[in-house]
């Protein structure tokens, strides 16, 4: 019986820049690897590759000045709301730099005790203290001073509510903050609105056209098209962009499935094997101890090959071992779940009590995850990963 599963090696690539060829490189990076580590591909086999880098090759980047263009163009700049955004320097920082810009006066409207990703303005104890409900009570700055003070990140040591204040001041407009969680109360200061949320902006956009609001954008409708020779997205705009420089985002990357589709041909003809490939971004998972969920860019994985669509269709080893086969041991245990892992059908298994606990997510969500926790997001160097054995099971010899 083979001992080893699922295996998965970050590679390291050449720093790289604008214009790159990023399928080549990565093409040849993991061939690369295959030699220096002995690697044997095989069928099915995963290479990823981050978002970072493919928008980094594709020159994907965007001035607060050409946010500011497209903000203005599109509400008519003066008096704009600007709900939901999360609390961070590298992630949204510029994004309200290019919007201030833009207007003469900025109504933020902050989510609280949290925002959407889990950076955490307030405790929740400190709350029901306090009286007050989120779910319905709409604080100003001085409300939630007099009753909370100021409150530091516990990460960056940033008190976001002084921060995005003086930010949008130091562009020229002027600045109101409110806490709440409820989007239609921007309508009470302005008609146009852009809502910052990531995953819940659909029904942000819905609850504020049936409102009435006369302008209603989320970040995915800016910088869709280049704008004075921006780079742009059409599906995400500017969800999912970073901080590139103090002047400059990247934005997420453009057309991933053909980058994508590039890299499993190439590392397909090299090795006579079918290789599956992906471009990933932020993964899927909650820090317990922060409370941050990860997942600030609006997919896990924007490009994939086919071989990387749907879920997993695994049967619990251990609710075998335990229930249908509790009464053997040893090699009869064994080859009892072996034979009824090899004849499960290619029917979903959801819903059948052999399946409890493993949990149905998108293989691209999954993969992307342990891609991302791979990666790091620091100096490991490995923009690449390599997986191996992730298809396997309990049968594979």
């Amino acid at each position: 019986m083979r001992t080893i599963g699922t295996v998965v090696r970050g590679v390291r690539a050449p720093i790289i820049r604008q214009g790159d060829d990023i399928a080549k490189i990565t093409a040849e990076a993991v061939q690369a690897a295959w030699a220096e580590a002995n690697i044997v591909p095989q069928d099915k086999d995963v290479v990823a590759v981050t978002e970072s880098v493919v928008a980094r090759s594709q020159g994907n980047y965007a001035t607060i000045q050409q946010i500011a263009a497209d903000v203005k163009a599109k509400t008519g700049g003066g008096t704009v709301g600007v709900a939901f955004p999360i609390l961070s320097r590298n992630r949204f920082s510029l994004l309200l730099k290019g919007m201030s810009l833009a207007c003469e006066k900025v109504v933020l409207l902050l989510s609280y005790p949290s925002d959407e990703v889990g950076n955490h303005l307030v405790d929740w104890d400190r709350l029901d203290a306090a009286g007050v409900n989120p779910y319905s009570d709409v604080l100003t700055v001085a409300d939630f001073r007099e009753k909370f003070g100021h409150i530091l990140h516990p990460f960056t040591g940033v008190d976001y509510i002084d921060f995005y204040t003086e930010l949008i001041e130091s562009c020229g407009a002027k600045a109101e903050v409110l806490l709440g969680n409820r989007v239609q109360t921007l309508l009470d200061y302005t008609d146009a609105v852009i809502t910052c949320d990531i995953h819940t902006r659909a029904r942000s956009k819905r609850l504020l056209k049936a409102a009435g609001a006369r302008v209603v954008l989320g970040l995915d409708d800016i910088l869709t098209a280049p704008v004075d020779g921006s780079g742009y997205n059409p599906a995400y705009g500017l969800l999912g962009s970073n901080k590139a420089t103090e002047e400059t985002v990247k934005l997420f990357p453009r057309d991933c499935t053909d980058v994508a589709q590039r890299i499993s041909d190439l590392l397909s003809q090299a090795s006579g094997k079918k290789i599956e490939a992906m471009v990933y971004g932020d993964g899927a998972f909650k820090d317990p101890v922060g409370k941050i969920w990860e997942l600030a860019d609006p997919v896990v994985s924007p490009g994939y090959t086919q071989g990387l669509v749907g879920t997993p269709n695994e049967l619990k080893l251990k609710y075998l071992a335990d229930n249908d086969f509790g009464d053997l041991s040893g090699e009869a245990l064994k080859e009892a779940i072996s034979d009824r892992i090899r004849h499960k059908t290619g029917e979903s298994l959801v819903g059948n009590m052999a399946a409890q606990g493993t949990t149905p997510r998108q293989l691209t969500d999954l993969i992307g995850s342990l891609c991302d926790l791979t990666s790091g997001s620091g100096d490991k160097g490995t923009p690449i990963i390599y997986i191996q054995g992730y298809f396997d099971n309990y049968t594979n010899e």
